[in-house]
């Protein structure tokens, strides 16, 4: 995860990091390796400034984990989800039962507590919301809070005494030599518009598809990114046959990370109406590849327009997504390459907030001095 690895970069120097995860991709199922052991005294892999344990599913059940956790030096433990079964249910129970060291907890719920996040299942997860409140499990814990919205909601659902640091993600660490991508002129009277996300009900690719419905002008859209819920990609793809000829609709399936920027480059507008953000790294990586971007206001990312960076508009307002949509389409290459230099300009007043690594390092240094 883009998170997890911006984090690991900017903090290696400062803690060692070991890293527990799945041993392929979301939606696919060839592993990145042939396994690392989790069994037989392994020592994980060296990836940048962390080892990496990367674990098949076969591996993931509590005794393993259990095992593996045991074996393992550390002096804190970061969970990078509240609902994911393995990284995070398993392991808070494991803790709770006293079946691993019970080190200091870090939990980033990254989004998952959004009102639009907890709208997806909400049952499996009110039911376990109660669990956890009942058993304690979480009771000493540290929570990571990616933004003031975030912490509103964590403390929304765990009482105002629940420990929680706003510490915003950590963006990308700027590479040296790394070439500026290939870029297409913007003609008027065409957009190119791009969506690269995980295809989920979250992510609101559906709703990006109805609003294209409603427009005229001529639109190109490709779509970027694994299929996470099957049912809901064959939804999005009838909406796809029923759109005007005016409307071109392209799926280009999962892309590896190392080409992101060339694809931004290659496209007008990021269109990403989303449920709930707690920070955004694509978004992030958009404008940071001069590719303006219109989302929804359900992520962090609310001053766009008043830095000439795109829009954020509520979802109940579709008509100014379309309107937006208009907008650029009428632009032609000179305006726009004003405009794509306003979205990097935006993207790096972002990634030269200083104050955004020293949350993270100060999070980091409450939650060891509270396990003392």
């Amino acid at each position: 995860m883009r998170t997890l690895a911006n984090l690991i970069d900017h903090l290696g120097a400062d803690f060692d990091f070991t890293v527990i995860t799945r041993d392929h991709d979301l939606g696919e199922e060839e592993p990145f390796f042939d396994g690392v052991g989790a069994e037989g005294g392994g020592a994980g892999r060296a990836v940048g400034k962390a080892r990496v344990w990367y674990l098949p599913a076969r591996r993931l059940t509590m005794g393993n984990l259990r095992g593996l956790l045991r074996s393992l030096p550390h002096d804190l433990l970061y969970l990078n989800s509240f609902f994911s079964v393995p990284f995070a249910i398993k392991l808070l129970l494991l803790r709770r039962l006293g079946a691993i060291p019970k080190v200091p907890v870090i939990l980033a719920p990254r989004g998952e507590f959004s009102a639009g996040a907890l709208a997806i299942s909400p049952v499996k997860k009110i039911c376990y919301l109660a669990a956890v409140k009942m058993s304690g499990m979480c009771r000493d814990i540290t929570w990571q809070a990616s933004s003031h919205f975030e912490e509103q909601d964590i403390r929304r659902i765990f009482g105002d005494r629940a420990s929680v640091v706003v510490a915003p993600d950590l963006p990308a660490v700027a590479r040296p030599n790394v070439g500026a991508p290939r870029r297409l002129e913007k003609m008027p009277g065409e957009l190119r518009v791009l969506f690269l996300s995980r295809i989920s009900p979250m992510k609101n690719l559906d709703g990006l598809l109805l609003m294209l419905n409603g427009m005229t002008e001529p639109i190109q859209l490709h779509i970027y990114g694994p299929v996470e819920d099957l049912a809901y990609w064959e939804k999005c793809r009838t909406i796809i046959q029923e759109l005007p000829s005016n409307v071109m609709v392209e799926y280009q399936g999962a892309v590896a990370h190392g080409v992101v920027a060339q694809i931004f480059a290659e496209h007008d507008l990021f269109f990403f109406p989303t449920h709930g953000e707690n920070f955004g790294h694509v978004i992030l990586e958009s404008l940071t590849a001069g590719c303006p971007v219109l989302i929804s206001d359900q992520t962090p990312w609310s001053a766009l327009e008043e830095n000439g960076a795109g829009w954020a508009f509520p979802l109940n307002r579709p008509e100014f997504f379309q309107q937006a949509l208009r907008e650029c389409v009428a632009l032609g290459a000179a305006e726009y390459r004003d405009f794509r230099k306003r979205a990097q300009g935006f993207a790096r007043l972002a990634l030269q907030d200083e104050h955004t690594l020293q949350a993270n390092q100060g999070m980091f240094a409450l939650a060891l001095q509270r396990g003392r």
